[in-house]
């Protein structure tokens, strides 16, 4: 059974002042995995298995992980990380294509595995100044 409904928003905030080699570091072991409770089609990470309430995958996104492969390295990079730090690896990371804001949320604090999902304007972390 799953839980009731999130009560109070999450909190998101950028993480500032990263030292560049530690991005880089983090970029070069941080890995996009998806989910498939967020596709409604065959993908790469294999039979859809869609929740009532989650955001769906765009169609191309989810036949293709080196485009989210590559937002996910370029976001971080860019510093564009958030806490909490979990391990060695910041829970999330946000990528911006066009008007949408993604939103990759580590899975695996060990491997610094990732899945990502469309965010509403008021669920964009604080500060991000777009």
């Amino acid at each position: 059974m799953r839980s009731p409904r999130r009560k109070r928003s999450l909190r998101r905030e950028l993480i500032r002042d990263v030292d560049q080699k530690v991005l880089v570091a983090l970029a070069q072991r941080a890995t996009y995995v998806g989910s498939p409770e967020h596709k409604d089609v065959v993908s790469f990470v294999g039979q859809p298995k869609l929740r009532a309430d989650a955001s769906i995958c765009d169609r191309v996104l989810a036949r293709d992980k080196a485009i989210v492969q590559g937002w996910l390295r370029k976001s971080i990079l860019a510093g564009s990380i958030g806490t909490p730090w979990e391990g060695d690896f910041p829970r999330y990371v946000w990528y911006r294509d066009g008007s949408t804001v993604y939103e990759g949320r580590l899975i695996n604090r060990e491997q610094g595995h990732y899945k990502g999902y469309p965010l509403t304007e008021d669920e964009w972390p604080a500060g991000w100044g777009l």
